[in-house]
């Protein structure tokens, strides 16, 4: 299938979703070592962490080698949102993403998130705000329709709005958000699927492009659902199981398997444990990216409970790592 260039490549077949307090640049460092295709997603970051916190260097710094990497905002003033996407085209972003799907409370009160879909006309403003102020791609993730709202007509007018306003690429969680009732927690399992509705999106917008969110938890999954549209999102799969991002070069983008086992990886990932700590960082955000990584192999238990119990110790460091290594065994490919 032919996608629209995004920069000067197509976009990505893959994706890591945005989810918060988990998608930090810990995470996405680890997951790169693990994946060279993969895009990367930051946590949703509301204008105004950005603009009126005292540490914008906190939500917004990555290292280099997370590229490609869409910084998502959360956020409903268009002045705001443009000089936000002004800033994040500084960074060194490669998208920027506007979140119309978070369905929290807290972001409600603020008009952030799914409560957007009720209101277009403003989402518009949004979009042509931010892509005024940046030469990056500004995208939209969303649900198929919040409350009462058709999936059919009230979908298909949103996207056609927003289309006409600019925005060429949407992703979309194939579920409502039902904005009274629900935990977000809830949200994302209680309402019922319907990637038809995704599909046939794609398939009435063909210059649009449209990636798929929602339910998906394997690569098989994922390549079915590469037949009808044009990039899969996953979110909780990936932070429960890492390791599958190992294989996602291989399996979606037909490159050769790179034979890394976990142990490799995990050695990979100790310059950079070393250069955060050395920099401040605290070393228990640093190894969450690990904890799920041998799941399903004998030792994986042992390796948690090394790291969990001794990562808040004054002075640890990276022998806590290797400590916690030698409870798996290692084999040329687990």
């Amino acid at each position: 299938m032919s996608l629209q260039l995004w920069g000067d490549q197509p976009y990505p077949r893959f994706s890591l979703a945005p989810m918060l307090d988990v998608t930090d640049r810990h995470f996405r460092y680890f997951l790169r070592l693990l994946s060279t295709q993969t895009l990367m997603y930051s946590e949703m970051i509301t204008t105004g962490a950005i603009l009126h916190g005292k540490d914008p260097h906190r939500f917004l710094d990555f290292s280099a080698e997370e590229h490609p990497i869409a910084l998502q905002l959360g956020g409903s003033n268009p002045e705001d949102l443009a000089r936000c996407a002004k800033i994040a085209t500084e960074w060194g972003y490669n998208e920027i993403n506007l979140n119309v799907g978070c369905p929290s409370d807290r972001v409600q009160n603020n008009l952030i998130g799914a409560c957007l879909m009720a209101h277009p006309n403003l989402v518009s403003d949004c979009i042509q705000a931010m892509q005024a102020a940046t030469h990056l791609p500004v995208t939209i993730k969303c649900r198929i329709g919040i409350d009462d709202q058709d999936e059919d007509q009230d979908l298909e007018d949103f996207i056609s709005q927003q289309k006409a306003a600019g925005c060429k690429i949407f992703i979309l969680h194939a579920r409502k958000a039902w904005l009274k009732g629900l935990s977000p927690k809830q949200n994302r399992e209680v309402p019922p699927l319907n990637y038809a509705r995704v599909e046939r999106l794609k398939a009435q917008h063909p210059d649009l492009v449209i990636a798929l969110n929602g339910g998906i938890n394997t690569l098989e999954a994922c390549k079915a659902q590469l037949e009808t549209v044009d990039s899969v999102m996953l979110g909780r799969a990936i932070w429960n199981n890492p390791w599958l991002v190992s294989q996602v070069d291989q399996q979606l983008y037909g490159e050769k398997d790179n034979g890394l086992t976990q142990h490799q990886a995990i050695r990979h990932y100790l310059p950079y444990v070393e250069e955060r700590l050395s920099q401040g960082d605290r070393l228990n955000p640093i190894i969450r990216p690990l904890l799920g990584v041998f799941q399903g192999v004998p030792g994986a238990r042992r390796f948690r409970r090394v790291l969990s119990e001794g990562a808040h110790l004054p002075g640890a460091g990276v022998e806590l790592l290797e400590e916690a290594l030698a409870q798996v065994p290692e084999t040329t490919n687990l």
